[in-house]
């Protein structure tokens, strides 16, 4: 697992609880995921296609500096598994954990197209 990126955790981050908002984080997963997979693959054009459960492990609070982590899983004909882990930056305690995120590489006509991958960039 390579950690990639680190958020400072702001006010308008949080949620009614005054902890890290679900969503947000989710949003961060999935912009920092389809960086890591176009990177991977060395080209874009790629969408989400599906995200396996996602464990809500612990929270973070305001101030808290997180790091979202990615490795690759699986390479298909024109899909790319990865998985996720976020963690808190000092402690190392998992906030959320994601086994699968799949993306798939589209053509020009939004069809799934072989990408001709079948091993990670080492980026």
């Amino acid at each position: 697992m390579r950690f990639f990126s680190r958020k400072l955790i702001k006010p308008t981050d949080l949620n009614a609880h005054g902890t890290l908002f679900g969503g947000s984080v989710l949003a961060w997963i999935d912009e920092e995921a389809a960086i890591y997979v176009t990177c991977q693959l060395g080209r874009g054009n790629i969408v989400t296609k599906f995200m396996s459960e996602i464990d809500f492990v612990s929270s973070a609070k305001l101030g808290d500096i997180i790091e979202i982590g990615m490795e690759t899983v699986k390479f298909g004909k024109s899909s790319i598994t990865v998985r996720c882990v976020v963690r808190q930056k000092f402690s190392h305690q998992t906030i959320i954990s994601i086994d699968k995120i799949v993306f798939v590489h589209m053509d020009e006509e939004g069809n799934p197209s072989p990408h001709n991958i079948t091993e990670p960039a080492n980026d």
